[in-house]
């Protein structure tokens, strides 16, 4: 941009080297958050099936029947004097 009536040139907006360097650390940080919550959710997400299956193995656990009635104990024979 240029001053009306003069020749020399004006920067209205500079970034300086502080504000690139402040800029690129910044965006890493941001990147590394996004980064950090992906694998936090896909960890999350990873434990909640866990849970899910569990619920589901102790809920198919308790429902299970024998597959034969259990055999009865025998019985005593008494050993009975004829006489």
């Amino acid at each position: 941009m240029q001053v009306p009536g003069s020749g020399t040139r004006v920067s209205v907006a500079k970034i300086t080297g502080q504000g690139l360097t402040s800029i690129a650390i910044l965006v890493a940080l941001l990147w590394t958050c996004l980064i950090c919550q992906r694998v936090t959710l896909g960890r999350a997400n990873a434990d909640a099936e866990q849970v899910m299956r569990g619920m589901r193995d102790l809920r198919l656990k308790r429902l299970r029947q024998p597959a034969a009635a259990p055999a009865r104990a025998p019985q005593r024979r008494r050993n009975a004097d004829i006489g």
